[in-house]
């Protein structure tokens, strides 16, 4: 739970693919009431800032799916992990 602020920080401040609730009480913590869902709901869906992040969700999509295809960063540390610990050991 304690990471939830964290991760949610990164993917909207940082990565750019989502929109913050604010809890009704004006702080990073407590309870969204439900016209602050309804609002970036609407947003998220009809708004400038859902075009903004659906489009950079897009850009994070591309860069994933070329990290896991053959050669790509992901699978190539994969492989570099794999051969670390099933390699010839002294």
């Amino acid at each position: 739970m304690a990471e939830q602020h964290l991760n949610a920080r990164m993917l909207v401040e940082e990565i750019g693919i989502g929109l913050r609730l604010m809890p009704s009480n004006g702080s990073v913590r407590g309870f969204v009431k439900l016209e602050e869902v309804e609002k970036m709901a609407r947003e998220l869906m009809e708004g400038e800032r859902g075009v903004a992040v659906r489009m950079k969700v897009k850009e994070v999509r591309k860069a994933a799916c070329a990290a896991m295809k053959e050669g790509g960063s992901s699978s190539s540390m994969l492989d570099l992990l794999i051969n670390e610990f099933g390699g010839p050991h002294p």
